[in-house]
């Protein structure tokens, strides 16, 4: 899955900078065959949404019910939706900029599980709460850089870019929630209750973190 998405990550960049995509606002048919390209790839990027959703079914039917958060069925399955209607009407253009982020993300999120399997890697798991903190960022970046085709539209639909906004603020504020909660409550245990705390919040491998992780951090995871 890592290789899976460092090659969507890596396709999406090169055929956006050879079809010579304009960063701030990009329409859906002025780039030619860089936009069936650019197409394809999200194309593969949906299905790898369909199966991140796939973790909420597995988790239902092996009754691992405290791994079901709101945020965790929020996120997949909008995703996964939504991603239905972008292939079908805007599969390309200003679409491609959410995506490349996700899979930079992603890259660094299935990193860190690959990681944690290893016991020998679990001292060095140090960084979890930032692959959150990362994730906020790349919300706040397409959030902008959607706004920015409001503000100088390009010609794609207005009603997609205003839709794509709206959801990706939804998704700060579950996050933000989510990281408030986790971090911050378990940065307040460990002044009161010292180094157990510490070794649990330091490793990223406290049961609530880890029943949260797929919606704050994927797989578990905008």
């Amino acid at each position: 899955m890592l290789l899976w998405i460092i090659c969507l990550a890596q396709e999406l960049i090169l055929s956006t900078w050879e079809g010579a995509y304009n960063l701030q606002c990009q329409n859906l048919d002025s780039a030619g065959e860089a936009d069936v390209r650019v197409a394809k790839v999200l194309w593969w990027y949906y299905f790898s949404k369909a199966i991140e959703f796939m973790d909420t079914i597995f988790f239902v039917l092996r009754k691992k019910n405290s791994q079901i958060t709101f945020l965790h069925v929020y996120h997949h399955a909008t995703m996964f939706n939504i991603w239905w209607c972008v292939m079908n009407w805007i599969p390309c253009g200003q679409s491609f900029f959410g995506p490349t982020l996700n899979s930079f993300i992603h890259v660094l999120m299935y990193s860190y599980y690959g990681l944690s399997v290893i016991p020998s890697m679990h001292r060095y798991l140090w960084w979890k709460k930032y692959l959150t903190q990362a994730q906020l960022i790349q919300f706040l970046l397409t959030i902008s850089h959607t706004l920015s085709a409001v503000v100088k539209p390009c010609g794609f639909p207005f009603g997609c870019l205003i839709f794509q906004s709206s959801y990706m603020t939804t998704l700060v504020i579950l996050f933000v929630n989510f990281y408030l909660k986790t971090y911050k409550a378990k940065s307040s245990k460990l002044n009161t209750n010292g180094s157990t705390s510490s070794l649990e919040l330091k490793n990223g491998f406290h049961k609530d973190l880890v029943n949260a992780s797929n919606g704050g951090v994927h797989k578990k995871h905008n």
